[in-house]
């Protein structure tokens, strides 16, 4: 009856005239089984030469009460859809709550009594799923999950449980497809189909591990069976810290490869903080005696031997309360060789981007930030490994997102301190922190803290002044290290940074005559972007010769030293007219100017063609340019095509200052029949 309907109501004439023809047929059929029913059969047939409108005129009134049945019948169901959609909505609320309760059958009978009333809410389907995961049953979560597809075939949440179900089952090539067909219907879920992927093939990598050593145990090839043997022994009870110290040792000198790796994790030998109430105890002493430090040491040694490469085994380790809690403790327990090997620890996972997912993952990480850079004050290897750890975790979205937290009440005043005391601590290791805290600047919430910190950018400028008295080549890395930090919160604009700018600026001024090509390079890109900040500051190195220091640079810079000090000219010149002088008397007839305008890079050739503009001012500038190509120069950029439409607006503004300086330019103009285009220009000229 709904496909006759949708003929009936079709847009082609053909498919209706069907529609009709056979609702006509179904209606006299109908007719014909009711006279056939009836006791006395009288036929009344009249012919007639007008039967045709006669016959026609009572099927359509039939077929009109037809299609008002139809009608009646379908706005019913829609009522009683509607009304089972809020009784479904209703179960799956309740189903909903018993969830989050931990109430998996209650959750799985409410969802149930939902799609009893609406049979294709495709969430009813996705929730039953999940709380038969919970409940371990994955065959039912995939029929589930596989009618919440035939609901809707782009539904990404079936896709994963589903995907989930099969792993559960070994299904591993199921589980994969699963999360293939989630990047087809969305490619931007990447990151969930990697992470999705890696729990594939660290399962069956686990499962062929635990087959592999089951199998060279019973073949007698593998004399690893010491490793059951010797967590047996452990499980003596009545022993004392020393005997546990001791197996323990044995232990970790049994573990050679990932076959030991395996025996050890299906004979749960991770179970020995749980187990042993005489190691957890000692394991997780405050203040730990000699016996305790050696026990825990002996532990941290076991767990590198157990974990490395091995990621089941990491995740194993880090899931477990007592490991969990005492990581950050042991981190800053200040036992040399307790953190030395802690620190080897947690570098296992940092080093991997799988291991760091499950530090960010099942370890609070919001003051280790302030932990690990506590190590910078450490003379030996531990400050490395901490930095080493701290510039891995950087790299995951989540560490950042927690360092933001407690930057300005832990991280940042314990940096600042750092910087203050850079003659005192690990030279090697600060110049690394400062580098992990410029590359965390790319978070714009921790830039904004560190650049509204009046005490970072005081002990930054005392780490540059102490430079001058300490030149060896760590130092230099610090310096190096915070020149670029500046740069990085240079980024950012407030009344800090205006009020510090003569100071700052200064600063890089004398930087200027460093015998390291680094240094000057960032020295002037921290000149470049403080100097827009302050009118004092630009009067202040233009009266110190930056011009002159400028044209000197750009004559023998590289690509990036001559951006940077580029720009810095073209903030002087814009306000400053004596700077519009010295850029005159320095660069004879604008010949590194020419230069720079020919350069590939836009940037440069934008801030080369805005400087020339604003020097056009000066007397006689103009008139020197006369024998010179510069006219084409700038009609290439003014009607050229680049990218940065600065480029085209600051040279076609030089082009038409040009020919109103010195209107024989114009005659130039003319045989490159470029007056279009000054014409053009002249709006820049005027706005500007």
């Amino acid at each position: 009856l709904a496909n006759l309907v949708q003929g009936l109501n079709s847009s082609d004439p053909a498919v209706k005239a069907r529609a009709v023809a056979e609702a006509e047929e179904r209606l006299h059929d109908q007719e014909a089984s009711k006279q056939g029913e009836s006791k006395t059969a009288v036929n009344r047939t009249v012919i007639n030469t007008s039967a045709s409108v006669k016959v026609f005129f009572p099927l359509q009134l039939k077929l009109y009460g037809f299609l008002a049945v139809l009608e009646k019948d379908a706005k019913e169901r829609a009522k009683r859809r509607k009304r089972n959609e809020r009784l479904a909505n209703a179960l799956k609320e309740k189903g909903n709550d018993a969830f989050r309760k931990g109430d998996y059958v209650l959750a799985i009978q409410s969802y149930t009594e939902g799609l009893e009333k609406l049979k294709d809410k495709q969430e009813l389907y996705t929730n039953r799923a999940q709380a038969y995961l919970k409940m371990h049953e994955y065959e039912k979560a995939i029929g589930d999950c596989e009618w919440a597809l035939k609901c809707n075939e782009k539904c990404i949440k079936a896709c994963f449980l589903m995907g989930k179900a099969h792993l559960a089952l070994k299904h591993y090539s199921e589980s994969r497809q699963c999360y293939e067909k989630i990047l087809r219907i969305d490619p931007q879920k990447e990151s969930l189909f990697k992470e999705c992927m890696n729990e594939v093939n660290l399962e069956e990598k686990r499962m062929e591990d635990e087959e592999r050593a089951r199998k060279a145990v019973e073949s007698g090839k593998l004399a690893a069976l010491s490793i059951k043997e010797l967590l047996q022994k452990l499980d003596r009870p009545d022993q004392n810290i020393l005997y546990y110290t001791g197996g323990i040792r044995l232990l970790t000198g049994a573990v050679k490869d990932c076959t030991e790796q395996t025996l050890f994790r299906t004979n749960n030998g991770f179970s020995i903080l749980k187990d042993h109430e005489v190691v957890r105890r000692g394991f997780c002493a405050e203040r730990k005696n000699t016996a305790e430090v050696d026990l825990s040491v002996s532990l941290l040694f076991l767990w590198q031997a157990v974990c490395a490469g091995n990621e089941e085994n990491q995740r194993l380790l880090l899931t477990h309360p007592d490991v969990n809690v005492q990581l950050p403790k042991l981190l800053s327990s200040g036992v040399p060789e307790i953190e030395e090997e802690t620190l080897a620890l947690i570098s296992l996972f940092s080093e991997n981007e799988n291991g760091r997912r499950l530090l960010v993952r099942h370890q609070d990480l919001t003051n280790w930030l302030l932990i690990l850079m506590t190590f910078v004050n450490s003379p030996d290897a531990r400050a490395s490994s901490a930095m080493n750890i701290l510039s891995d975790l950087t790299e995951e979205e989540r560490f950042k997102t927690q360092c933001r937290a407690m930057l300005s009440t832990g991280g940042l005043p314990l940096f600042t301190q750092l910087l203050t005391s850079a003659k005192l601590v690990n030279q090697a290791a600060l110049a690394r922190c400062i580098g992990i805290m410029g590359n965390l600047c790319a978070d714009v919430n921790i830039r904004v803290q560190m650049a509204e910190c009046k005490e970072c950018w005081q002990a930054c400028l005392k780490l540059v002044d102490e430079c001058f008295d300490v030149s060896t080549p760590k130092y230099q890395e610090c310096l190096f290290a915070v020149l670029g930090l500046m740069m990085n919160l240079l980024l950012e604009s407030n009344v800090i940074i205006q009020s510090l700018a003569v100071d700052i600026s200064g600063r890089c001024m004398s930087l200027l005559r460093d015998k390291d090509g680094r240094i000057v390079t960032r020295a002037i890109g921290v000149l470049s972007r403080i100097l827009p900040a302050s009118s004092s500051a630009v009067e202040e190195v233009v009266k110190g010769g930056v011009v002159k220091m400028m044209i000197k640079i750009l004559k023998a810079g590289g690509q990036i030293t001559s951006s940077y000090a580029i720009k810095t000219l073209s903030i002087c010149t814009r306000s400053n007219s004596q700077a519009q002088d010295d850029l005159v008397k320095s660069d004879k007839r604008f010949s590194v100017l020419l230069k720079l305008l020919d350069s590939e890079n836009e940037m440069i050739v934008g801030n080369a063609a805005f400087c020339l503009s604003q020097c056009l001012v000066v007397p006689g500038a103009a008139t020197s340019l006369l024998n010179s190509n510069v006219v084409m120069i700038l009609l290439k950029h003014a009607g050229g095509d680049a990218t940065r439409t600065s480029v085209q607006e600051n040279a076609a503004i030089a082009l038409g200052k040009l020919c109103a300086a010195e209107p024989r330019h114009i005659f130039q103009l003319r045989k490159l029949n470029g007056l279009a285009i000054l014409n053009s220009s002249m709006k820049y000229v005027h706005s500007s």
